[in-house]
């Protein structure tokens, strides 16, 4: 088992906190943040909570980060003929 990992200093809340917290349906950033306190003092954390709920599964609706897929560009290479 990994070690905890404070995320919120303000509020000494760790990440094992925040996945306890979306486990038991919690899926909202406002709804941690009323719920633990979280980004609430210096707002220092919100960036590493968010990131906490992006690995947890929760962000494709409601965390507020968007993760941003880059596709391939096909390329096209053309020969150069001697004049």
């Amino acid at each position: 088992m990994t070690p905890a990992m404070i995320v919120c200093v303000c509020k000494s809340v760790s990440d094992r906190t925040i996945r306890s917290s979306i486990a038991d349906g919690i899926d909202s950033f406002d709804e941690l943040q009323f719920e633990l306190g979280v980004a609430s003092c210096c707002g220092k954390c919100e960036e590493s909570v968010r990131d906490v709920m992006m690995q947890s599964g929760v962000c494709a609706s409601r965390c507020g980060v968007v993760e941003h897929h880059t596709q391939a560009v096909p390329l096209t290479f053309y020969e150069r003929k001697a004049a």
